[in-house]
């Protein structure tokens, strides 16, 4: 019964054609045969220049490197099903994005692009997934474009071979028949993108088909999946950036091959872009990294730095300056809440978590915040460690793994599986506002544990004083008997050292950064939590947990204090309170692989 809970609550948000779409792949067969393809012809005057290259590289063409694993394939004998690793390596290895890559020879990717399409039949598992196949499209069309520019040996064969440009046709002609409605968002996106590159690359009827329709889809989704403020409506800074960087490639396209795209149509693309981009820089952190909230990693997505570059090579876009004086940035759309002061930073997040129909990428990470200090982080999101039915998987999405507060020991939003939400946390309010010369003050509620007993309302206060002190404070509102909890998770290049009563010291390398003290009347714990800053990689790191009971109202309040007095960072408090390291909640619930 409680399963079927979880799934009634899920597929409540779900919009009627994502569910019939879902039961058609379901009761349908799967792969639906496409006719063999001969005589595609190619469109004159299609170009494309050089975009961004995010792939990373062994340096050897036999060695594969995704997700932090690598793999060794002899040349000419790639093993495409690799069940030994993740499905998600498997899928990065059917994207072809090293065909981008400068450190791979030119001969083993021509080698590749055979050998997959020797190896892998139409509706193979995996390599014929819609999502994967968008991303292949792309990735040749983009390699094909740039091989007309490539001065050949007298007497070699014409690139690209005829099989190469007959499989990239038979792959559209599927797509088309297997768009992703029952997932939409920026599976959607990727589809359109792909159907475009193929319709700007080909030339006919189906090719037509293919431009009239994926610039639907993107024309369509360009006003649904971008909100007012420019962030992507998933709230993910990584989902962001790639879907931002899908738009350029179309704008580098288009300008490229100027029969194939309107002017209208481009110049409605640049403005949105345009705003996007100046969500991302407006989130951006001191050391141009994006924040780490709702499945968002590094080594995935490019660069903020790399797409202002080619955002400026394709549109003229220039990303500003960096700024010593306060600015405070709010993104109500979002639900990003930023202030910073030369190198110091603090983003919250009080935003929904995603789309009601898809919020596959949410975390329970409804006010908490990540914290920068003299340009590096100190308070962390726990990022993402993989797409697996993992504990990590689980772990990363839980309240207990942000910079928030956990009720009675129950989740903001019901996470279920690898990327399901059943309820859900809505904000009820937020906002930042500039009180004084520098100080700043924070305000934002949810609703995430309304379905307790008493209907305890989350609501918390942030304000900063311009000086480098930030006070942090939670009150649960609502009737009944309570627990809260609130976490504060420390980079892993950081130490929490004891120093005075209720008092912490925040160290990196020996030298005190910040102290954390109490303002309330609470327990206090270290305990040790995961930081996934990349896909595959996972580090412990500690965690500061303060804790209280009671009839409600309650409150718990703390104060991070930046601190450079270098001469209190040569000792140690004489008597320091006898702290215990505890697991995080994750391990003492059994999960001992964290």
């Amino acid at each position: 019964m409680k399963q079927l809970g979880l799934y009634v609550r899920t597929l409540a948000y779900l919009r009627p054609s994502q569910v019939a779409y879902f039961l058609c792949r379901r009761i349908l067969p799967h792969f639906r045969s496409v006719a063999k393809t001969a005589g595609s012809r190619l469109r004159l005057g299609s170009a494309i220049v050089p975009g961004i290259s995010a792939s990373r590289s062994t340096e050897d063409d036999s060695h594969f490197f995704f997700l932090r694993q690598v793999k060794r394939f002899e040349l000419g004998n790639a093993d495409w099903t690799c069940k030994d690793m993740p499905k998600l390596w498997r899928y990065n290895l059917h994207y072809f994005d090293y065909l981008h890559d400068p450190q791979r020879s030119f001969e083993n990717k021509c080698c590749l692009i055979t050998d997959w399409i020797q190896h892998n039949a139409p509706g193979a598992e995996d390599a014929w997934e819609p999502y994967t196949v968008s991303l292949r499209i792309v990735n040749w069309v983009k390699f094909f474009l740039l091989l007309n520019g490539v001065g050949l040996e007298e007497g070699r064969e014409r690139l690209p071979r005829r099989e190469w440009i007959d499989s990239l046709y038979q792959q559209t002609l599927w797509l088309e028949q297997h768009i992703e409605y029952h997932i939409l968002a920026n599976h959607y996106l990727k589809n359109g993108v792909a159907l475009v590159f193929a319709g700007v690359y080909f030339e006919g009827v189906d090719a037509d088909r293919w431009l009239r329709k994926g610039l639907r889809i993107l024309r369509e989704e360009l006003r649904e999946q971008f909100l007012a403020d420019g962030g992507h409506y998933e709230r993910s800074p990584m989902y962001h950036s790639i879907c931002v960087v899908d738009y350029l490639d179309v704008l580098n396209l288009a300008q490229n091959s100027p029969t194939s795209i309107s002017c209208d149509i481009a110049s409605e693309f640049t403005g949105t872009v345009t705003t996007a981009l100046e969500f991302l820089s407006g989130i951006c952190f001191p050391d141009g990294t994006i924040p780490l909230f709702n499945d968002s990693s590094f080594g995935i997505a490019p660069t903020p730095h790399q797409i202002f570059d080619y955002a400026e090579r394709v549109i003229g876009y220039k990303a500003p300056g960096p700024r010593k004086n306060l600015v405070v940035n709010a993104f109500p759309s979002s639900g990003y809440y930023v202030c910073r002061k030369a190198d110091d930073m603090i983003i919250i997040d009080c935003g929904p978590i995603g789309p009601d129909y898809q919020p596959g990428h949410a975390h329970c990470d409804t006010l908490s915040y990540e914290l920068a200090i003299d340009g590096r982080r100190v308070v962390v999101d726990s990022g993402v460690c993989d797409y697996e039915p993992s504990q990590e998987r689980a772990y990363a999405r839980s309240t207990s793994a942000h910079n928030t507060v956990i009720v009675d020991g129950e989740e903001q939003s019901e996470m279920w599986g690898v990327f399901r939400v059943a309820r859900r946390a809505s904000p009820i309010q937020a906002h930042i506002v500039q009180t004084g010369q520098e100080s700043v003050l924070f305000e934002g509620a949810h609703d995430g544990y309304r379905r307790l007993s008493g209907k305890p309302i989350h609501r918390r206060c942030m304000s900063y004083d311009g000086q480098g002190s930030w006070i942090v404070r939670d009150m649960l509102e609502g009737s009944g008997t309570h627990r809260m909890e609130s976490f504060v998770h420390i980079h892993p290049d950081c130490s929490i050292v004891p120093s005075g009563e209720s008092v912490f010291r925040i160290e990196r390398d020996g030298e005190a950064i910040a102290v954390i003290e109490a303002l309330s009347t609470c327990r206090m714990e270290i305990q040790q939590g995961c930081y996934f800053h990349e896909f595959g990689l996972s580090q412990k790191n500690p965690v500061l947990a303060f804790s209280c009971s009671g009839e409600v109202p309650l409150q718990l309040s703390y104060r991070i204090q930046k601190t450079r007095d270098r001469q209190t960072q040569a000792h140690r408090h004489a008597n320091p309170l006898p702290v215990t390291l505890l697991p995080s909640r994750g391990e003492r619930t059994g999960n001992q692989n964290l």
